[in-house]
C-alpha cells in the first residue's frame, strides 16, 4: 500500500515482484532448506535454487533495487519507492531479497563502496558484489564491549609497511559464514587520542587475507541461519593496504551513519513483509479449525488479534513511508527521528503480530512447519541488532526536546518584536 500515486514503472515493478515472491521464492522455500544439508555442510553449501532464482530475477529487472537514484550503479528508485517493492520481498526474509540482490548486510556494504569508495574500490568490491559474484560482511560488534555505544569498539587499525594491520575479535557479524563472503567492510581506531567521535577508521579486509578467522557461527534462539550465519571472527595483525581504507582515518563514524540508517529502514520494510504473511496465514488458521462447537474466527478474542494485527501493521507502515520519504526529502542525517521511531516500533508491533498467529496455531506455531517460530526469532533479534530499542529511544527524546525548546525559542523571539 502506498499513499502517493505510485509512477507506472514501479506498479508494474510492484505487479513483477510480487508475482515472483509469491510463486517462485515462496515454494522454493522447503527445497532451499533441505538443500543446505546438516553440520559442516551448510556452511559450505549455496543451494541451487538459490542460483536459479537470482537468474530468474535479473531476467524480470528485478536486480538490486536497493541504492537510491542518485547512484548510477543503482534502479534508480527512490527509498519511499523502494519501501514498497522491500516489503513484498519480506514475505520470503528467507530467499526474496538475495534473489533480487537486495539482502544485508550486502546493501549496506553497498551503498558504503557507492557513496565512499575509490574508483579502485568500487572496481574491486563493489563491481562483483552488484553482480552477485560474491558475498560480504559488515564486522563491528565486539565480545569484550558494550557495541551499542559504536566508540567503546576496540579493534586497532595501525599504520603498518605502507598500509594497515587490524588487530581485534569481532561477533554476531553476519554474513561471515557464506561461503562466498569475499570482504569484510570493517570497522577499529586508528587514532585512541583523537577526539571521540574522531578515534574509528573503516577498512576493507578481503576474507581470505593471512589473520582473518572465522571462529565459530553463532544461533538465534537456536537458529543457525546457515550459509550465510552470524559468526565470531578474528582479525589477527591482518595486513591491508592503504588503498582499503574507506574515505579517511577518522571518518568511521561518518561512514557508518551513512550505511545504518538506510539499513535500519531496510529492514523494517522487509519486517512489514513477514507480518503481512503472519496475518494472512492466522486469518487462514482460525477459519479453518473449529473449537468448542465453532470455528475459532467466531470466538471474540480471536476477532480482536485480527483487528488489533490490522491497526498495528498499518500504523507501522506509515512511520517507514514516512521516514523513506524523509530519507529522499532531506537525507537520512535529517530524518534521524523518523528512522529511529521507526526501528523501535516495527519490530516490537511485528513481535506482537507474530505472537498472535503463534498463538493460533498453537504446537504448530512454535515448530518448523510454518515460518512462525524463525520470523519470531528473527524480530526479537531486531530490537537489538542495528542498534538497541533503548538507544534508539534515547536519540528520539533528545530530539524531541532539542524541537521543543528551538519552537520555544521562536515562539518568544517573536513576541519580543511585537
Amino acid at each position: 500500500m502506498s499513499v502517493v500515486q505510485l509512477s507506472p514503472r514501479v506498479e508494474e515493478l510492484k505487479r513483477v515482484l510480487a508475482d515472483f515472491v509469491e510463486n517462485e521464492c515462496i515454494p522454493a522455500e522447503k527445497e532451499y532448506r533441505e538443500a543446505l544439508g546438516t553440520g559442516a555442510q551448510r556452511w559450505k553449501t549455496v543451494p541451487p535454487v538459490m542460483e536459479k532464482l537470482k537468474a530468474r530475477a535479473r531476467e524480470l529487472g528485478l536486480w538490486n533495487l536497493f541504492l537510491p537514484k542518485e547512484y548510477p550503479e543503482g534502479a534508480g528508485l527512490t527509498n519511499y519507492e523502494y519501501a514498497i517493492l522491500c516489503e513484498i520481498m519480506g514475505r520470503s526474509h528467507m530467499i526474496a531479497p538475495e534473489a533480487c540482490n537486495c539482502s544485508a548486510p550486502d546493501t549496506g556494504n553497498m551503498e558504503v563502496l557507492a557513496k565512499y569508495g575509490t574508483r579502485e574500490q568500487k572496481d574491486k568490491w563493489l563491481r562483483p558484489l552488484l553482480n552477485g559474484e560474491i558475498r560480504s560482511a559488515f564486522a563491528m560488534t565486539e565480545p569484550a564491549v558494550a557495541s551499542s555505544d559504536a566508540t567503546n569498539i576496540c579493534t586497532r587499525i595501525e599504520r603498518s609497511g605502507g598500509g594497515y594491520k587490524v588487530s581485534g575479535r569481532k561477533w554476531w557479524i553476519s554474513g561471515a559464514g557464506h561461503p562466498k563472503c569475499a570482504v569484510f567492510i570493517t570497522m577499529g581506531k586508528t587514532d585512541t587520542t583523537a577526539k571521540k567521535h574522531q578515534q574509528q577508521s573503516i577498512v576493507v579486509v578481503p576474507a581470505d587475507a593471512p589473520g582473518v578467522t572465522v571462529v565459530r557461527p553463532l544461533t538465534v534462539f537456536g537458529y543457525d541461519d546457515a550459509p550465510h550465519g552470524h559468526c565470531e571472527v578474528v582479525f589477527d595483525n591482518v595486513w591491508v593496504p592503504a588503498e582499503n581504507l574507506v574515505l579517511g582515518e577518522g571518518r568511521g563514524f561518518e561512514v557508518i551513519q551513512g550505511r545504518l540508517g538506510p539499513g535500519r529502514i531496510h529492514h523494517c520494510m522487509r519486517s512489514l513483509g513477514m507480518a503481512e504473511r503472519a496475518v494472512e496465514l492466522m486469518v487462514e488458521r482460525v477459519q479453518s479449525r473449529h473449537t468448542f462447537g465453532r470455528a475459532i474466527a467466531e470466538h471474540g478474542v480471536v476477532l480482536d488479534y485480527i483487528a488489533k494485527s490490522r491497526m498495528d501493521l498499518e500504523s507501522a507502515r506509515m512511520l517507514v513511508l514516512r521516514a523513506a520519504d524523509m530519507i529522499d526529502k532531506v537525507g537520512a542525517k535529517n530524518a534521524l527521528k523518523e528512522i529511529a521511531m521507526a526501528k523501535v516500533v516495527v519490530p516490537t508491533v511485528v513481535l506482537a503480530i507474530l505472537d498472535r498467529a503463534i498463538q493460533m496455531y498453537g504446537a504448530a506455531g512454535v515448530g518448523q512447519d510454518t515460518p512462525l517460530a524463525e520470523f519470531w526469532a528473527g524480530m526479537r533479534t531486531l530490537r537489538i541488532a542495528d542498534g538497541p530499542d533503548e538507544v534508539h529511544s534515547r536519540q528520539i527524546a533528545q530530539l524531541e526536546i532539542r524541537h521543543q525548546n528551538a519552537r520555544k525559542a521562536a515562539r518568544l523571539a517573536a513576541k519580543s518584536k511585537l
